[in-house]
């Protein structure tokens, strides 16, 4: 069990304090790594891109017109509010009976919102090395979701898209929204891997059992008992690591 967490250290994740023991997620039994899950936005593309921040924009907008507020004000109440919800539709839902998600939809995620991200054939490469089945999990819709990966030029190598409407609105960190998900992969969580760049959606695939990895582009959580890596890149040798540990198992 401690054989296949100190496996999976590297010279690419030596910045990491800490035994992965501890950081990886549930390590008490040796693990058949059999899914990777994918978060979308800022981890299959750079922060940096900024297409988040045309988003953030949006969503402050939408708040102060459907809640008759100041912009500031709309902002700072849905930063406070949110951190009780996984997003903000759900926020507004929950708290003030909010309806219309498909409007909400269509004024967060217009067409064209993609054209800020650059094809990467790095990303594609990086992808295609790692055998192992892959799917997309998001809380942004199926639209949206369909436009980044094909700008992007790799939506043909995940299995599926699971979308907030796959888990009736109410995604990550919730349990149901992860235990849905992992059924419907056919997996159960101690077999299967989270990416993703947000530390409460970690945090809530890791409570259900998985195993999580926080993409932490500008080490920005530093506190977090993760694994964090930096890019993408250092994926593979850490899947290397779970997969060479496993061949050792199986001597056993």
């Amino acid at each position: 069990m401690f054989l296949l967490c100190c496996a999976v250290i590297s010279p690419t994740t030596s910045q990491v304090s800490g035994s992965l023991f501890a950081v990886l997620g549930p390590c008490d039994y040796p693990f058949m790594l059999r899914i990777l899950l994918f978060d979308l936005d800022n981890t299959l593309y750079s922060d940096t891109v900024g297409m988040d921040r045309d988003i953030v924009v949006r969503m402050n907008s939408f708040v102060a017109r459907t809640l008759d507020l100041g912009l500031s004000e709309a902002a700072e109440m849905r930063r406070e509010r949110t951190r009780r919800y996984g997003t903000t539709l759900e926020w507004l839902m929950a708290e003030h009976g909010f309806t219309e998600s498909e409007s909400w939809f269509a004024a967060i995620h217009p067409e064209g919102e993609e054209s800020a991200i650059q094809r990467d054939p790095g990303l594609r490469r990086l992808l295609e090395s790692m055998p192992l089945p892959k799917v997309i999990f998001t809380n942004s819709p199926m639209e949206h979701a369909d436009r980044v990966l094909d700008k992007l030029g790799v939506g043909d190598l995940f299995d599926r898209v699971y979308d907030i409407r796959f888990n009736g609105l109410k995604g990550k960190p919730h349990g149901e929204a992860i235990r849905r998900v992992l059924a419907d992969c056919g997996v159960v969580a101690a077999e299967s891997l989270l990416v993703d760049d947000l530390p409460k959606y970690v945090r809530g695939f890791v409570e259900e059992g998985g195993h999580g990895i926080l993409l932490d582009e500008f080490d920005r959580y530093g506190d977090q008992p993760f694994l964090r890596i930096h890019s993408l890149a250092e994926l593979p040798s850490i899947i290397a690591g779970i997969e060479a540990s496993e061949s050792q198992l199986s001597l056993f």
